[in-house]
């Protein structure tokens, strides 16, 4: 039996944004599952905790994603450390990026948020390719919570996780012959640091009704991020091959249904985002 054939562990996992939050409840569902992880984060100090919480099966590396020289550095890890084993990608490192109406907005904070949330994830993907590839498969899982609809204020989140969703997509139907197969999440509203940044900025800049909901999340708690972590680990699990290049939610979709579903699912535009055309809400405008 192929060691690729996600059967057999260890496996061996990247999770960057790892060190924290729901990276680091992903982290913890993989070192559970008997897998290696490796975590990448900018936060030093949080990466160490995490290593010395989750143990030996716990490897580190402080860099950035949207930095090539440490792309470079991470993917000599994997030769080196991980004799070339990558079986599992999962890329939720992100930034809000600049808050408040666009005109506002400091463009270089505009650009810095593209490149993490966007070309870091596509950086990730670039390095992790070659290796899955040699070994017989491997999944890729892309946050892109947001990625689906207006967000005013946050208009470089918004349009980072957006192409996050068009990527995954595309991607997709690249790998797929390769037994490669590429999904993108919405993890749902947990409370991390994503959102004492949103309190922070305050409701002038965030907005009436995003601010509301944001204060209702910080006092009910928000979504476990358990619920992103059974989802994640689900995709990497045999039950799920064939489900690729879909938009999932982890609070609302009931994924573990997917199965006897699979043709359907893969052969139509479910769990995608399409243009909608008053066709498909049963209106004729042609004249």
């Amino acid at each position: 039996m192929e060691r690729n054939n996600h059967m057999e562990t260890p496996r061996y996992i990247v999770i960057t944004g790892g060190a924290r939050g729901i990276g680091r409840a992903v982290a913890e569902a993989f070192v559970k599952n008997g897998d290696r992880v490796l975590l990448i984060s900018r936060t030093l100090d949080e990466l160490k905790k995490a290593k010395t919480e989750l143990g030996s099966a716990v490897f580190i590396y402080d860099g950035d994603v949207s930095n090539p020289k440490d792309i470079k550095a991470i993917r000599a890890f994997i030769e080196t450390t991980w004799q070339g084993h990558f079986d599992v990608l999962v890329n939720a490192a992100g930034i809000y990026g600049p808050i408040g109406p666009l005109e506002d907005n400091d463009f270089e904070k505009w650009m810095q948020t593209i490149a993490i949330n966007f070309l870091g994830t596509v950086a990730m993907c670039q390095l992790a390719i070659p290796f899955m590839k040699k070994g017989g498969g491997g999944r890729i899982v892309n946050f892109s919570g947001g990625g689906d609809g207006a967000l005013p204020n946050f208009t470089a989140y918004s349009a980072s996780k957006r192409a996050v969703v068009g990527f995954t997509e595309s991607l997709s139907a690249e790998l797929k012959e390769y037994n490669i197969f590429v999904n993108a999440i919405a993890p749902g509203a947990v409370n991390t640091k994503f959102l004492d940044d949103l309190l922070a900025a305050g409701p002038d800049k965030v907005g009436k009704e995003i601010w509301e909901r944001s204060v209702k999340q910080n006092q009910d708690g928000g979504q476990s991020p358990d619920k992103a972590a059974e989802l994640i680990v689900w995709l990497a699990s045999p039950e799920a091959s064939g489900i690729t290049g879909k938009y999932l939610s982890a609070v609302w979709d009931n994924y573990r249904d997917f199965p006897n579903h699979l043709e359907e699912i893969a052969n139509s535009e479910i769990y995608n985002l399409r243009r909608v055309k008053p066709e498909d809400r049963g209106k004729n405008w042609r004249k």
